[in-house]
């Protein structure tokens, strides 16, 4: 018997390289099913396939006897004799099915289910191949644009680039090759849909590796990535050969590295910064390409301020915000920005004295006290804490909290 899928079989089982026994028992069954239908049962039949030539062998093993009762399981002596002149009762005796015999209904029942099987297991294997690609760059070429999203053909497998996975300000077209990463797999009704991305930060992980041979060899560790896809990128790299300084190898002679990167991107700006566990200085360099004057950390907020010169404050924060905003999420920290002026505005107001400024729950009785403690600025206040004030001979806990309140509401009208 001939199967007329052979050549899909000797797809799945060459280039897909599906496992030839499990292929070998998905026949089996589908031909059992065949046979169930027709006799009823199956117990006494035989089947050989030949993956390599598409084709099957049925047998039906039957026992001899004088009168036939069932003839799934039994044959006349005078039959078996035209085949075997030897043979006797009680003999087995070994009938090859002619395929004929099914009847055009079964055959096509048959192709029809080893139709649905072989869809099932390519699906199966796809699913298990993309599972182990996830991380992966892909390069597939558009074959359909709906709704924004856009499918692409890999080596005769469609993969989805999802509006929200796509540079936003990219134009694609029908025919064009792409390069994305593979994101991830999901197991749905109609087979596996293979989630690919360009927007996803580990696509410039992944370029950054193709390009420095450095980072492929562990010499140079990619720390940190954060992306504004289509706008702005932050990468913290480290260097664990003293000799080779991380930027310098990241960006190329003359910046030709990562020149071919952010051609890829679609010129998406690209800054690439020594990593630091120090966190002042790492928060300085991820402003770039803005110059901190100076960093103050928060840690137990995990937060920062960053003094910045009055004419770069605008590229200390970028457009929409996009440069603190990255630096925020590549250093873990929420980073302030203040121009120098204004800071400088807030070192003299904290520095005023108290007989200056009018502070709630600091009266002259108060502030008497406080001078003879010699605390004359709200500089010295905020040193001094609840604690300190409640430390000074007539300024009790509730005077002292007032006060602390006060002044801190003063410091944020200013």
């Amino acid at each position: 018997m001939r199967v007329d899928i052979a050549d899909a079989i000797s797809t799945l089982t060459k280039e897909k390289n599906v496992d030839r026994e499990l292929m070998t028992v998905i026949l089996e069954d589908v031909i059992k099913l065949m046979i169930r239908k027709k006799y009823g049962a199956d117990e006494n039949f035989d089947i050989f396939v030949n993956i390599d030539k598409g084709e099957i062998e049925i047998y039906q093993n039957k026992v001899i006897v004088e009168e036939v009762e069932d003839a799934s399981i039994e044959v006349d002596l005078e039959t078996a004799k035209k085949f075997e002149p030897d043979l006797e009762i009680g003999d087995e005796f070994v009938e090859i099915v002619d395929p004929s015999t099914f009847g055009r209904r079964l055959v096509i029942a048959a192709k029809q289910n080893l139709s649905q099987r072989l869809r099932e297991l390519e699906k199966a294997h796809i699913y298990e191949e993309f599972q182990h690609r996830i991380g992966e760059i892909i390069i597939g070429d558009v074959r359909q644009i709906n709704r924004g999203d856009i499918y692409l053909n890999i080596d005769r497998t469609e993969v989805l680039l999802p509006k929200r996975e796509q540079i936003h300000n990219e134009r694609y077209r029908r025919g064009e090759s792409l390069r994305a990463i593979v994101k991830e797999v999901e197991s749905t009704s109609r087979g596996p849909e293979i989630i690919v991305s360009r927007r996803d930060p580990q696509f410039l992980i992944r370029l950054l590796e193709l390009e420095v041979p450095e980072i492929y060899d562990g010499v140079i560790e990619i720390r940190g990535a954060v992306r504004a896809s289509g706008e702005r990128a932050k990468i913290a790299v480290y260097s664990n050969d003293k000799r080779i300084d991380a930027v310098g190898a990241c960006v190329g002679m003359k910046g030709i590295r990562i020149q071919a990167i952010v051609r890829e991107l679609n010129n998406e700006k690209i800054d690439v910064i020594n990593w630091s566990s120090d966190a002042e200085i790492y928060i300085t360099r991820a402003l770039s390409p803005a110059k901190a004057i100076i960093v103050t950390i928060d840690a137990e907020n995990q937060s920062a301020t960053a003094i910045i010169p009055d004419d770069q404050a605008s590229i200390a924060i970028g457009r929409g915000g996009i440069n603190r905003k990255l630096a925020s999420q590549l250093t873990g920290y929420e980073i302030e920005i203040l121009k120098d002026s204004d800071h400088r505005d807030l070192i003299s107001r904290a520095q005023a004295t108290l007989d200056h400024v009018e502070i709630g729950g600091v009266g002259r009785s108060i502030l008497s006290k406080l001078q003879q403690a010699e605390i004359e600025t709200i500089e010295d206040i905020l040193r001094s804490g609840e604690e300190g004030l409640v430390a000074i001979p007539g300024i009790g806990a509730k005077t002292a909290e007032k006060i602390i309140e006060s002044v801190k509401s003063y410091v944020e009208q200013q």
